[in-house]
């Protein structure tokens, strides 16, 4: 297994009620695929560089993972399919 850190722009349109949720989902998603899941850094709303999907802020969370490397291919297929992420970003750490 390898370290990974994915950081995911959740839409503005989330509550703050239901983001926890969303986080939840993307969670099961990598546990799914027999990954461990570390602690999750919510950043909070902020605003976007350029606009995404007409979104000029997000809700970014940093979430460190471990994960074999021939599965994570596989879970950023799964994301893009995830409506409520604006974008994602899954890094490979040392």
């Amino acid at each position: 297994m390898r370290d990974y850190e994915l950081t995911v722009v959740f839409s503005p349109e989330i509550t703050e009620e239901d983001l926890p949720a969303e986080i939840d989902r993307v969670n099961d998603l990598i546990t799914q695929k027999g990954g461990v899941v570390g602690e999750v850094n919510r950043w909070g709303r902020k605003r976007l560089a350029y606009p995404i999907k007409k979104h000029r802020e997000g809700n970014y969370v940093l979430t460190p993972l471990r994960l074999q490397p021939d599965v994570a291919p596989e879970l950023e297929k799964n994301l893009q399919g995830l409506e409520q992420i604006l974008r994602y970003l899954l890094v490979r750490v040392g």
